[in-house]
């Protein structure tokens, strides 16, 4: 880490030689990273913002956008592809010209951006389209880790694909632009490389998100399109990191407003001279401790002096990520965005979820203002599995999971967009995807999925699948429910459809059989199936009036259309505290969440006991007769 920190401080000492002596190239190669400093966000005098680069790709048939700094009053000329624009710099030192759009074009081009002593070219740079990756760790998961990722690296020799990774942004205020840099990461211990562009090779894929690089590779093989790729992606992040500040404020939910208040309340009462005094305290008693067992004080470790900026410096602080990391890129001209995150919001518990299911849909919108396309495509990859898989003798305890509810709200997100007449609304479940932790490293059939999605709406090969059927009917009547959905629904093995649950007025869920809405017999008397219509039912449940479908963390669920899984659903509205209904009576505590689940859980866990006991009798009466026989 010091050396890190050393390596760093070359830039001071360099004096900021500025972005343009890094990024100039006569070659269509990539600059060798051991020819690369570290290249601070703003440089002195004429500079380009770091997203404009050597080996970058410009989004095509779009304004094109560039902008950097330079010295006040400064004419600033930028020349690409035939075009040319000027601005002149502003008191702030800020200048930004527009360009003309320009069609797709796989030769590699230069840019030259002039000022009055000095010229800036990049090369290299193809025409194409621009899409950004967004999310948590299971976006940012490199390919190099993945199941079958080897191959994948191996195998980009991908000339044409172009690569950025956008470093952390750190605090709540608008960046203005990102260093290029080895970035450290203490969760891996290892440094890195962001903020450069590279051409795809074996070499630079390795660290790129691995959904990421399997959409675009599928893009890109399919179209010849020229595809760059910006992952601004973090581990560990919420959607309301990711959302503008100002949406968040006028946002009229009163879940919304809940979570800003808690993190103002936080704010308000950091006192960062106690936060100082205790740590002080701390590192006394460590010192005391080890000279009472006679042993050396490290020499990296010191007393405190400084004063923590506390939870302003989360990375969850409300628009901290979207600050930091979309921020740089705001104003740039861009194909669309593909989005997987929802864990640790599922960690927030009902409140959060319900939290979630209010901002998502703005967090969307706001992506679009930002990238000034209110009709930019944006593809949504729903929640990744965690846990153990549910069975079925642990069938309805597992439906007791707050991520299921975050899974909902992605999918209805989706829906609501898309029926409203929204055709670059995209959806892709990862539920089955399953491994039993909190990365399952199943990425490359999940960047599959949405690139099916990208390539039947904005590439024109809509004889791909992509979407999930959808309920377009629903009835509940004589002791069961049936759903009509868009098109044929089935399992992929051929056998039982699973995943289905229904209840009645008292809430109390049970696994449903789940069978074809027969219509009919043939010429030989054999039935006739409509398969786009389930019947659902259960011994169990004699009047069910709600259905869900894979409820659940890492659900035991198998339905699908075209190798297309349903999404997460339900018809019910039902608080996840009030099913079973009354279980925790009518004034439960609400400072006692983990107890009250507890209940729940408890009672959950006896109705699959129920259910299993009815079975065993079920199964003992039916081969009764046999028995006997013997």
């Amino acid at each position: 880490m010091q050396s890190h920190k050393t390596f760093r401080s070359l830039i001071v000492l360099m004096a900021l030689i500025c972005t343009s002596a890094f990024v100039s190239s006569t070659s269509a190669d990539p600059l060798p990273r051991e020819d690369v400093i570290d290249v601070p966000a703003v440089g002195q005098g004429l500079c380009v913002s770091n997203l404009f680069q050597t080996n970058m790709v410009i989004q095509r048939d779009k304004p094109i956008h560039v902008w950097g700094w330079a010295d006040a009053g400064e004419k600033v000329t930028v020349k690409f592809a035939g075009k040319q624009g000027e601005a002149t710099a502003g008191d702030d030192r800020a200048w930004k010209v527009t360009l003309e759009a320009v069609p797709v074009s796989t030769t590699p081009q230069s840019m030259t951006i002039t000022g009055k002593d000095k010229t800036i070219t990049l090369d290299n740079i193809l025409v194409g389209d621009v899409w950004v990756l967004g999310g948590q760790s299971n976006m940012e998961f490199e390919i190099a880790k993945v199941n079958h990722g080897d191959v994948e690296v191996i195998s980009a020799n991908m000339p044409t694909i172009r690569i950025l990774t956008v470093p952390y942004g750190e605090g709540p205020e608008m960046k203005k632009g990102f260093a290029r840099l080895n970035e450290w990461s203490g969760w891996f211990g290892r440094h890195f490389r962001k903020g450069d562009w590279d051409v795809c090779t074996p070499d630079t894929v390795r660290d790129l998100s691995a959904i990421g690089y399997i959409f675009v590779r599928r893009l890109n093989l399919a179209t010849g399109v020229p595809i760059g790729v910006i992952d601004a992606s973090r581990g560990g992040t919420t959607v309301e990191t990711w959302t503008p500040m100002p949406v968040l404020r006028a946002s009229k939910s009163e879940h919304i407003k809940s979570m800003l208040k808690e993190w103002d309340d936080k704010v308000a009462q950091w006192d960062p001279k106690k936060d100082l005094e205790n740590r002080v305290e701390q590192y006394r008693q460590r010192v005391e401790k080890l000279k009472a067992d006679d042993k050396p004080i490290p020499d990296n470790m010191t007393e405190p002096t400084d004063l923590n900026p506390g939870p302003i410096a989360d990375h969850n602080y409300p628009s901290t990520c979207y600050a930091g990391m979309i921020g740089p890129i705001v104003g740039l001209s861009v194909k669309g965005a593909i989005f997987h995150q929802g864990y640790n919001n599922a960690l927030q518990g009902y409140e959060g979820a319900l939290m979630y299911r209010d901002l998502f849909p703005e967090m969307v919108k706001a992506w679009r203002d930002t990238f000034n396309d209110p009709d930019m495509p944006f593809g949504i990859l729903s929640l990744c599995t965690d846990g153990t898989p549910q069975t079925r003798d642990d069938y309805v305890e597992k439906m007791l999971d707050t991520g299921t509810y975050i899974r909902e709200a992605q999918y209805k997100t989706f829906l609501d967009l898309y029926n409203a007449g929204d055709k670059n609304i995209g959806f892709a479940s990862t539920y089955d995807l399953r491994r039993n932790w909190y990365h399952p490293q199943l990425k490359i059939p999940a960047g599959e999925r949405i690139a099916c999605w990208a390539l039947a709406t904005q590439y024109g090969f809509n004889r791909i699948a992509w979407k999930p059927p959808a309920v377009v009917d629903m009835q509940a009547k004589d002791g069961s429910i049936t759903l009509k959905y868009e098109s044929d629904v089935a399992d992929a093995e051929g056998g039982a459809i699973v995943g289905f649950a229904i209840a009645g007025e008292d809430r109390k869920f049970q696994p449903a059989d789940a069978n074809y809405l027969q219509t009919g017999k043939d010429g030989r008397g054999r039935p006739q199936y409509d398969r786009k219509t389930l019947i659902l039912t259960s011994p169990l449940v004699p009047n069910p009036v709600a259905y869900r479908y894979a409820w659940g963390r890492s659900p035991l669920a198998n339905a699908q259309s075209s190798l297309i899984p349903l999404g997460t659903q339900r018809s019910d509205d039902w608080p996840m505290d009030d099913v079973p209904l009354g279980v925790l009576g009518e004034n439960p505590d609400p400072n006692n969440a983990r107890a009250n689940y507890g209940t729940i859980r408890r009672v959950l866990r006896e109705e699959d006991a129920r259910r299993r006991l009815f079975e065993a009798h079920a199964y003992i009466q039916a081969h009764e007769p046999d028995a006997q026989a013997q």
